[in-house]
C-alpha cells in the first residue's frame, strides 16, 4: 500500500513539472518585463544607469580605511551627479572623500553634504527610509509626474530630490516634499529642462494635473 502511494506521488509530480516549469518561466519574464518598464521610464539612458551604478560602488571603494568604521557614508549618482550623505568624523574626511569621487571617470558634478558628527542611530536611518518611502508613494498619488523621474534620498530628515525634471514638475515634486510628515529641510538637485526635452525624452506623458499641495518645509537649492 506504502508502494502505491510513493508510485502515484511520483507520478503527479512527473506530471506537474511542465506546468511548474512553465510557472517559474512566466515568473521569470513577468520580473523582466516590470525592470524593463521602470527602465524605460527613467529619463537616463541604460548605459548611463549603469554607469551611476558603477560609480556609487567605486566611489565607496575608494573611502579610505582609517574613516570608515567611523563614518557613515551614503553615495547617490544620478546622470553622472553624485550626492554624497551621512556623517564622518572631522573636516579633513569629508574633504578627502568628496575629492576622491570627483576624480571618478565620468563624474560631471559632487555634492558633498557629508555632515561632520557621530555616525547616525540605526534608528534614524530606519526612519528616513520610511519618509522616502512616504514621499515617494506621494509623489505617486500626486499624478502630476512620473515617480520614476525623481531620485528621493532622505538624510537625517532632509530630503534631497535628485533628477531630470521641466520646471513644472520640479514644482511638483517640491510641493509635495515639503508637504511630507517627517521631512525636516528639502535640497534639490535636479536638473530642470525644458518641457519639450522632457517630452523627447519621455515614451509616454505624465498623468492628468492635481493642485499642488501647500508648501511648509523650507527649500534649498544647490
Amino acid at each position: 500500500m506504502q508502494k502505491t502511494k510513493l508510485t502515484l506521488a511520483a507520478a503527479t509530480l512527473i506530471v506537474a513539472l511542465p506546468m511548474l516549469q512553465g510557472c517559474i518561466e512566466a515568473a521569470v519574464i513577468g520580473g523582466a518585463a516590470a525592470m524593463g518598464v521602470m527602465t524605460a521610464h527613467d529619463r537616463r539612458s541604460t548605459g548611463v544607469q549603469t554607469d551611476d551604478e558603477t560609480t556609487e560602488w567605486k566611489a565607496m571603494q575608494r573611502v579610505p580605511e582609517k574613516y570608515k568604521a567611523f563614518s557613515h557614508l551614503n553615495f547617490t549618482a544620478y546622470n553622472r551627479r553624485v550626492l554624497i550623505t551621512g556623517e564622518v568624523p572631522n573636516e579633513e574626511a569629508k574633504t578627502l572623500i568628496g575629492e576622491q569621487t570627483r576624480q571618478l571617470e565620468g563624474v560631471r558634478e559632487v555634492f558633498n553634504e557629508l555632515n561632520i558628527a557621530p555616525t547616525s542611530p540605526l534608528g534614524n536611518r530606519t526612519n528616513d527610509s520610511y519618509i522616502t518611502s512616504k514621499l515617494k508613494a506621494r509623489l505617486v498619488d500626486s499624478n502630476q509626474l512620473s515617480a520614476n523621474h525623481i531620485k528621493v534620498v532622505t538624510e537625517n530628515g532632509v530630503a534631497y530630490l535628485m533628477g531630470i525634471v521641466n520646471d513644472r514638475e520640479a514644482k511638483v515634486a517640491v510641493a509635495v516634499a515639503r508637504t511630507t510628515d517627517g521631512v525636516r529641510r528639502v535640497v534639490t538637485i535636479m536638473e530642470v529642462v525644458s518641457e519639450s526635452d522632457t517630452r523627447r525624452i519621455d515614451t509616454s506623458a505624465p498623468g492628468g494635473a492635481r493642485n499642488a499641495p501647500p508648501q511648509t518645509a523650507p527649500v534649498e537649492t544647490r
